[in-house]
């Protein structure tokens, strides 16, 4: 790189990057101090971008985190409250624990109104996965209650979303727990 040619951007860290953006108006909103009204106008523009340049970082560092190849993604759905209290889940991938929660009643209240939680969001390699939850709670007549699923998960290219499913089966008064994969 000669003298003449201006350094390239690319080669800057994202928070320089983002500093230098920040700074233009800042220092335009600095020429412009007779008038306070421009001086508001500049840095509510200067708010907005910060805003709309921190949805941009978080959304570039989600793709490099978890690119669409390797992506994997577990979520929760609860549609059970007579048979079931929802206490903890655990989630494991080929037998390594990958997510634990614990909940609260304010928790379960939301996922019993139609919520859905993401448990895990991570990396998997393509090919053949054992994917097992297990659901704690008070079940019927105030028990203890402990139920597990299994699903195997034939990881492709593409990204791979299951749902864990908690419901009320009333057929044997009895809460039912799958594992369903999302296509």
């Amino acid at each position: 790189m000669t003298a003449n040619q201006p350094f390239p951007l690319y080669r800057l860290p994202l928070w320089a990057v983002a500093l230098m953006l920040c700074w233009a108006p800042l220092a335009q909103a600095q020429d412009d101090t007779g008038e306070a009204g421009s001086v508001a106008m500049s840095v509510e523009e200067l708010r907005k971008q910060v805003i709309e340049l921190n949805r941009d970082l978080f959304v570039l560092e989600e793709d490099l985190l978890f690119p669409a190849s390797t992506q994997f993604a577990v979520f929760l759905s609860v549609e059970t409250g007579e048979f079931l209290s929802l206490d903890a889940v655990k989630l494991k991938v080929d037998d390594e624990v990958v997510a634990s929660h614990l909940y609260t009643a304010r928790q379960v209240d939301a996922l019993r109104r139609g919520g859905m939680q993401r448990l895990h969001m991570g990396n998997l390699k393509t090919g053949e996965h054992e994917v097992t939850v297990f659901v704690d709670g008070i079940g019927p007549e105030n028990r203890p209650y402990r139920k597990a699923a299994t699903y195997q998960l034939d990881k492709g290219t593409g990204t791979a979303t299951l749902e864990v499913r908690i419901r009320d089966r009333s057929a044997d008064y009895q809460p039912a727990v799958e594992l369903v994969e999302w296509e």
